[in-house]
């Protein structure tokens, strides 16, 4: 069994030896493996991978409301919405769930690591599907708030489509030259210097869609570290904000029907 731990997981022999030592490998009852075992197909081995030490993202994950089945989430930037990749402690889920000793707190949706703003989370497994389906089906209605250079050559309000797909192991949205599948809508609010402050209503949702508009439109958000180039920026800085907010968030309660609307206590830094 040692041998095909060593062959599946493709650690060194020293290191399976020691996690087998401290009984870090176990079986569905959670007995420790020594590595002695006759080699059994079709079994599952269970083990948690070791954690690198995460940096605290700045900023307080605010409850704007919580009852029975929902939890709604004023996230700051920098956090992840989902344990994933080198960030795990440091994301909604699991900081959520322990601050609010909810151990079922799962995202209805996602907001982006950069994207600041209202989170929807749903307090238990048997109300998921529900909620989400209200971004599936699109009855919900986002609206976010972002600073980007101002071109007076543009004309706004307007709306702006492309036709976006996520490839796995990219870090950009890429535009295709098919049919449009991605739709913003965006408008001034406010103008100070070259930049300007924009209320921003995706009418889908593509992944990294509205800092892929932008830059389409040739006025990347401020503070973007992928658009319109991929920078070099450390995983802990947290020095530079995407300057985006997920500032709003409506929808008809897919269990009542009650109307419901959730506004973010932030604002977005000009400097």
């Amino acid at each position: 069994m040692r041998d095909w731990l060593i062959h599946k997981l493709a650690p060194s022999p020293e290191d399976v030896d020691e996690m087998l030592a401290r009984g870090a490998f176990v079986d569905d009852h959670g007995t420790p493996w020594t590595g002695r075992e006759i080699y059994r197909p079709h079994t599952f081995v269970w083990f948690h991978r070791e954690l690198r030490d995460e940096a605290e993202v700045p900023g307080e994950l605010t409850v704007l409301h919580r009852d029975e089945r929902i939890v709604v989430l004023d996230k700051p930037h920098f956090l992840s919405t989902i344990p994933r990749g080198r960030h795990v402690v440091q994301s909604v889920v699991v900081k959520a769930r322990q601050a609010l000793g909810l151990p079922e707190l799962s995202a209805a949706h996602r907001l982006d690591r950069g994207t600041a703003g209202v989170l929807l989370m749903t307090t238990e497994k048997r109300w998921r599907a529900a909620y989400h389906s209200v971004f599936t089906s699109r009855s919900a209605v986002k609206v976010y708030r972002a600073i980007a250079p101002f071109d007076e050559g543009l004309g706004f309000p307007q709306r702006v489509e492309s036709h976006l797909i996520k490839r796995v192991g990219t870090m950009q949205a890429e535009a295709l030259d098919r049919e449009p599948n991605a739709f913003t809508d965006i408008d001034v609010i406010e103008v100070r210097g070259g930049y300007a402050l924009y209320e921003v209503r995706p009418l889908t949702g593509k992944t990294h869609q509205i800092r892929a508009h932008f830059d389409q439109l040739g006025i990347p958000l401020l503070g973007d570290p992928l658009y319109p180039e991929v920078l070099p920026t450390e995983i802990d800085d947290f020095s530079t904000p995407l300057r985006l907010l997920a500032h709003s968030l409506e929808f008809p309660d897919p269990v009542d029907g009650e109307p419901r609307r959730f506004v973010s206590g932030r604002t977005l830094d000009w400097a």
